[in-house]
């Protein structure tokens, strides 16, 4: 399957040389680029790909904006990918609750690129636990949770609150079955009924909401 990628920059040089690196894999596809983020936008809609490379910081509206608006169109099923220089840029946390899958640092090998760009669009986050308990830690320091996130969090099972635990240390859905003895196809079931039940529409923004709505404390993981 070829997996059609959008890249959006507001570098030209750094543009070009992901356009390059991309188009050297054979199941790769540019098929657009943008150099702000209303260009993102527009060419995200026109062309429809799969997976959108997006920089964190770009003029006249910003990668965080850009997400909001690519993830509120439900026409749309391209899964973003957010590129920034630092890993704990303070942006990357909006832009994941935004509705972005993940984050990338613009100095990662190129292998590296091609593995995110694929796991994103087969539907998974790219979300190291370690990273995002760093952003937590930073930037989430409110005594307590929203209140719309708490009844978020109430509205779920022990089960289903078990299972997102889970997600937010990083177990995939095969060492979640093995640690609560159950089913894979159970516990596809249950992911299902959390992002139902927390608006979420992947492993990225279900990670972010176990720390936001207080269910997983910083600091108190195991890497």
């Amino acid at each position: 399957m070829t997996v059609r990628v959008l890249v959006a920059d507001d570098q030209e040089l750094v543009r070009a040389g992901l356009v390059a690196v991309l188009s050297t894999q054979d199941d790769l596809e540019v098929v657009g680029e943008a150099a702000d983020g209303h260009q993102a936008v527009e060419e995200v809609r026109r062309h429809r790909p799969d997976v959108a490379l997006l920089d964190i910081r770009m003029p006249h509206l910003d990668g965080i904006a850009a997400t909001q608006q690519i993830c509120s169109d439900d026409r749309l099923a391209t899964r973003l990918l957010i590129l920034t220089t630092f890993d704990l840029d303070e942006y990357v946390l909006a832009a994941l609750r935004a509705g972005a899958s993940g984050f990338l640092l613009k100095d990662a090998p190129r292998e590296t690129l091609y593995t995110a760009i694929r796991t994103i669009a087969a539907g998974d986050a790219l979300l190291a636990p370690s990273v995002t308990r760093r952003l937590i830690e930073q930037h989430l320091r409110t005594s307590a949770p929203p209140m719309e996130l708490v009844h978020r969090l109430a509205s779920m099972t022990d089960r289903e609150r078990d299972v997102l635990a889970m997600l937010a240390r990083g177990l995939s859905n095969d060492d979640i079955a093995d640690e609560l003895h159950l089913g894979e196809s159970t516990v596809r079931t249950h992911i299902g009924r959390i992002y139902t039940k927390i608006r979420a529409h992947d492993r990225a923004q279900a990670v972010v909401f176990a720390y936001e709505s207080g269910l997983v404390k910083p600091g108190h993981l195991t890497e």
